[in-house]
Parts: C-alpha cells; structure tokens; sequence
C-alpha cells in the first residue's frame, strides 16, 4: 500500500520549484513504489492539488486564469465520439446494425421516443433506447451546451480548475460539448449522475476525453443522490421534465455549489419542456436566495414575470454524423433520424448575486412591462432582454421578438416595422442582450393575448448589455 499522504506531501512542496515526475518522487517514499503507482496517485489527487498532468507524464500546477471565449460554433459532432458510438452499434447488431430488424427497431425506437416527448410519456431507458436517444440527440446538446457555458466565460466566470456534477447526464451530449468548450489545459473533476442503461453509453464515450477530464458516475437517482459539494458547475440538461422532484433537485443542487459556482439547467425549445424549465426556475427563486444570471433577467428589484416564459435560443446547425445518415437513408421515411436543429432553452442561476448584465430599469425613466394595460396605444421607453431570435417565421413578415424585463404578467414582442441606424441593434442584439428602447408604440394584439411593442422610424433602440 503506497503512503498517499507521503505523495501529496512531496507534489505540495515540487510544484513550486519544478514539474513534478513521478519518477523523482518514488524516491522519496518509502519502500519506493514504482513511478507508475505514484503516478496513479497523483491522477487521482491532480484535481484537488490543482496539478494539470503533461504529455511528457510530469505534473504542473493548472493555470490560474478562467477560461476565456472559444469562438464555440461546432458544425459537425466530432469524429472520435461518432466511432465510439458506432463501435458499441457493432457491438450489438454487428455492421449492418443500421440495416434489416436491428434498423427497424433503432428507428421505431427513436420514432416512440419523440411521440412520447412530445406526449410528455414517462421513457424507460434500456440499452435499445438509450442508443436510440444517443443516436438522436448527441450533437444537437453537445453543441448546446457550449453556447450557454459561453454567458459565464465572458465574464470570467469558469475557472480552469473545474468541479463538475452532471445530473442527468443521459448519453453524454453534454459532458462531451463541455469537455471540447475548455481548454485543453483545463483540469476538470467531472462527476455524472445517471441511474439508466445510458450510463453505459456514457462510459463507453468518456473513454474518448483527455487524461486531464476524470469522470465518475454514479449509477443512482437524482432524488436519492448525495450532493457532496462544492461543485463549481452543476448541469442539468435535458432531465427536470423527467424528475419526480425537479423543484428539490434543483434545491439539493443550488445548496452544494461553490461560492462562485452556477446551476446550467437546459432543457428542449419545445413549449412543454422549456415552459416547465422556467416554472422550476421562477419557483426556486421565489423561494431561495437565488439570482437569475441569464437570460430571462429580473430588471426590476422585487418583480417577477408570470407569462408563460417560452423563451428559447436556436443556433447554426449541426450537420448529421454518419450515424444518423446510415440509419436514416436505409429507412423508408427520409429525416426521421436526422437531427440537425440546434434549438434550446436554458436557465443559469447563482447565490453569489452575480447577472450577466448589472443594469437595472429606472422607474422614472422605464415603463414596467406588468403595468403595460395602461400605456397601450402610446409611446414608451422601456429597458428589456431579447428573449428569442427572429419568429416571424419569412421574408414577408415584419422581424419579431419576445422580449421581458422580469415583471411581465403576459407575453410582449418587438415587432420591427422599419429599420433605422437608430433601431438596428434589435436585428444585431444577440439572444440575451438588454435592450433600451426609447419612444417604442405599445399595442395590445388580441389575437395573441400579448403586448406588441412597434419598433419603427420614430423608436430608438440601444444595447445596454
């Protein structure tokens, strides 16, 4: 039994004179284990020692800048993790897993599993489906994830040396977008949480990350999971509409992050699973000291919106893999496994007071979205968040926009019916930016039940964030 304390021992005192080899420190414990047992050692203690292992096998302390902006826009789901996948469809049905019953059955798999989304159907993963739902749905959340890690690094808030609790973590769409985002010299302690057969999918991709990503599962049910915290990240991806508890998960959640750490809960564009995400999100802040970070900002102090909150991001496609092309072309109904859509809602929350955009509406100056009944018809300031891209759906219709400023009680869109230099940053704002608009025309739309806010020649609109 090798002495490990005598091994973090010599690595605390190494690492501030030089990189630390295995080898070197085999020497100095007793009964001088071989390099390559101190080696393990060291792997299993990088992340608490805060040491980032080389090529070269000699360990050096990871950096202490936070991760910076990566240019995140993937158009293809990597190689390496496809291969993977594909070889445990070999496994299984051999080569022309994709072709006779074995392809019938994958696609009636992937068929059942969309139909019961959509029914809110409650799914049982068992091997069958859960590389049904991988070949489904690995890239579109690996390339999700990446866009909303991307509010926290733009503010310097993910560090290097990252602790990680993946509740849900299903297939590894997720785990692999957020081991690809960081930076190869990031340290990550990466903890999965998974009771299904897609924990074995999941294993089975993990094997494709750096030596520097240690991953763990733990094959047991959120509602019963441990939350031994702090953790600097905990994701919840694609699960609350499948949790007895949400709202308690998230609660048991939020209570083990760090300090400084964030809940990324992320969740499918469609009405039913986005709007539960945001019931779970306006519940656990109405009850917790909690701060909504983005995007659905709270900008006036003491309110809380109660519209229906179906608010979803959409970007570039992912092109299909191999794998879903196979499966797909030896099928009889084109597209029926193929998914290239990158469409999300997503919620990230702290307890440290931290936004993505400090600003906050001036009452002298703002109009409250929630007291809009009696500004109908005239022309308002307002500070708000764009909360969608464009919906209006072609060429032909005006650009439109929901927006919120966190106090709204019904739905309100932007809707822009000529563009100037003064009102262009609606059109360039991204999702998520603040938006201030000066001499905007309020109307009531009672087609739809909402406010629109008519953005036209006389209507400035600046980006505050």
């Amino acid at each position: 039994m090798i002495d490990r304390e005598a091994v973090r021992s010599n690595a605390k005192y190494l690492r501030q004179v030089r990189p630390i080899d295995p080898d070197e420190i085999s020497e100095y414990i007793e009964g001088t284990p071989h390099p390559a047992v101190v080696r393990r050692v060291l792997r299993e203690e990088a992340y608490d020692l805060g040491l980032f292992e080389r090529q070269d096998g000699t360990f050096v302390p990871v950096a202490d800048d936070p991760v910076s902006p990566s240019g995140w826009e993937p158009n293809a789901f990597p190689e390496a993790y496809a291969h993977a996948l594909e070889a445990l469809l070999v496994e299984r049905d051999g080569v022309n897993w994709h072709r006779g019953d074995a392809g019938d059955r994958l696609r009636e798999v992937i068929r059942k599993l969309k139909a019961d989304y959509y029914h809110r159907n409650p799914v049982e993963y068992d091997a069958e489906v859960a590389l049904g739902y991988a070949i489904y749905h690995l890239p579109d959340y690996y390339a999700a994830v990446g866009y909303v890690l991307d509010d926290l690094v733009e503010r310097s808030l993910l560090p290097r040396r990252l602790r990680v609790l993946d509740i849900g973590a299903g297939v590894g769409g997720p785990a692999l977008g957020l081991h690809d985002y960081l930076p190869d010299d990031a340290v990550v302690d990466y903890h999965a949480v998974e009771p299904s057969a897609a924990a074995d999918v999941l294993d089975a991709l993990l094997d494709e990350t750096r030596r520097n990503f240690r991953s763990t599962i733990h094959r047991e049910r959120a509602e019963t999971f441990d939350f031994d915290g702090p953790y600097d990240l905990v994701v919840c991806a694609n699960v609350l509409s499948e949790l007895d508890g949400p709202v308690a998960v998230v609660g048991d959640a939020l209570d083990a992050l760090a300090e400084d750490g964030t809940l990324a809960a992320i969740a499918p564009a469609d009405l039913e699973t986005s709007t539960g995400l945001r019931r779970v999100e306006r519940t656990v802040v109405a009850d917790r000291d909690v701060t909504v970070y983005a995007p659905t900002l709270r900008l006036w102090p003491g309110m809380a919106p109660t519209d229906r909150g179906w608010s979803f991001d959409e970007r570039p496609r992912i092109e299909a893999p191999a794998f879903q092309r196979r499966l797909d072309d030896a099928g009889g109904d084109p597209g029926t496994v193929r998914n290239e859509t990158v469409k999300f809602s997503y919620s990230l929350l702290r307890t440290d007071g931290e936004r993505r955009v400090a600003v906050r509406a001036d009452p002298s100056r703002h109009a409250r979205m929630a007291d809009m009944e009696g500004h109908v018809t005239n022309r308002i300031d307002l500070l708000a968040v764009k909360l969608s891209r464009d919906l209006s759906g072609g060429e032909d219709g005006n650009p439109l926009f929901k927006i919120g400023d966190g106090s709204e009680r019904l739905e309100g869109y932007a809707v822009l019916t000529r563009e100037s230099g003064l009102n262009r940053a609606l059109l360039a704002a991204d999702y998520g930016a603040v938006l201030q608009f000066e001499n905007a025309l309020a109307l009531w739309n009672d087609d739809e039940g909402a406010y629109n806010f008519v953005v036209d020649a006389e209507t400035v609109v600046d980006m505050v964030g």
